[in-house]
């Protein structure tokens, strides 16, 4: 069970644009810390990219001393370079959080929208308004990669807060997830 007061970093991984966003955790209410990105696709050394997304995570964690690290998971793309890109920009992220001794987790793009909107499918948009719905604030970032970030971050609340499976357990059907979880059961008379 998580801790009452806690900070969680979310990130969308980048090396055009990178998104971050935190959230602050006090009881049961949530609220929004920070979130902005990163645009190391202005850089021409793609290793100075790379050191750049390093310290920019290592200084959002020194900053604000998050308890929790997610990431959001590369998807399969057609572009093998892209996916060889993102895949380092990940890779320096996670090295920044494990550098500074946070336990990492990612999450699947899927999973993140269906975690905040319900729907896996949903659009940068629609999450980006349920993030705002949420979280209480007006201002619509300049780029979609900040409420990504955000969502990665929100969605890692929600898993730990009320998690349906226990990692490394695998369920045998409904009898053990009911098992497994009776505060999940409604009655229906």
């Amino acid at each position: 069970m998580p801790k009452n007061n806690r900070i969680i970093l979310g990130i969308d991984p980048g090396t055009i644009i990178m998104g971050y966003g935190l959230i602050s955790i006090t009881g049961n209410q949530v609220s929004l810390l920070e979130m902005g990105v990163l645009q190391p696709g202005k850089i021409k050394d793609s290793y100075k990219k790379l050191q750049l997304i390093f310290n920019t995570v290592s200084g959002l964690i020194t900053k604000y001393q998050p308890d929790a690290f997610a990431i959001e998971a590369p998807f399969f793309g057609k572009n093998v370079q892209s996916m060889l890109k993102l895949g380092r920009a990940q890779g320096v992220a996670i090295a920044a959080a494990m550098r500074h001794g946070l336990e990492v987790t990612e999450y699947a793009p899927k999973k993140v929208k269906q975690s905040i909107t319900g729907n896996g499918n949903a659009n940068k948009e629609q999450v980006s308004k349920m993030l705002q719905q949420i979280l209480h604030f007006t201002e619509t970032p300049q780029h979609y990669d900040a409420t990504d970030a955000l969502a990665v971050a929100l969605c890692h609340y929600f898993q730990e807060k009320n998690p349906t499976v226990t990692p490394g357990k695998k369920e045998a059907g409904w009898a053990a997830f009911i098992a497994n979880n009776p505060g999940r059961i409604k009655t229906v008379k």
